[in-house]
């Protein structure tokens, strides 16, 4: 049965949060600052937050620059995730990627679709590899993020998870993983 194997050891990781949007300050991020909450009440490290503007360049060189970041292990983004002319995040995420992970997608909106209803269709979320590091494209809402955080996320980054999780598959990927 799926759970926590409280006689393995817990690994931390190093979480990145980037939050894309036109419209939101640092001050006005509250979808970026749950998922900070997050990461640190779970007992990872929160290595890097930031907020930018939906600009698929800039979206790329901020994502390029995490994963080269050996001090990087888990980035996830926030907003962008949509179907409008500036949601761009999606198309960013997978120019970076080395391998995505369709699963991760279909899984947020199965769990969405408890909360959101059919609304879940409208979202791109996505999740892969680059490198060694692994990047979560979530949508911008609040409400999504703890979907994504509380129904997905915090059980797939905790190497005590079983039976397999992201966080003991790290090692073994890109940076000469075997």
């Amino acid at each position: 049965m799926p759970g926590l194997d409280l006689d393995r050891a817990f690994t931390p990781l190093r979480v990145a949060v980037l939050t894309l949007s036109d419209t939101r300050s640092p001050a006005e991020d509250r979808s970026g600052a749950l998922l900070a909450e997050r990461v640190v009440q779970a007992g990872h490290q929160l290595v890097h937050k930031a907020v930018l503007k939906d600009d698929q360049p800039s979206i790329e060189a901020a994502l390029r620059a995490l994963v080269a970041d050996p001090g990087v292990d888990v980035v996830l983004t926030t907003g962008g995730t949509g179907i409008t002319a500036r949601d761009v995040t999606p198309e960013a995420v997978r120019a970076v990627l080395d391998k995505e992970l369709p699963g991760f997608g279909e899984v947020f909106r199965a769990i969405s679709l408890q909360t959101v209803g059919l609304s879940t269709i409208q979202s791109r979320a996505l999740g892969g590899v680059a490198d060694r590091t692994l990047i979560f494209a979530l949508p911008g809402s609040t409400g999504a993020c703890k979907d994504a955080w509380d129904g997905l996320l915090v059980h797939q980054l905790d190497s005590r998870y079983r039976p397999c999780n992201f966080a003991e598959l790290l090692p073994r990927m890109g940076r000469g993983g075997s």
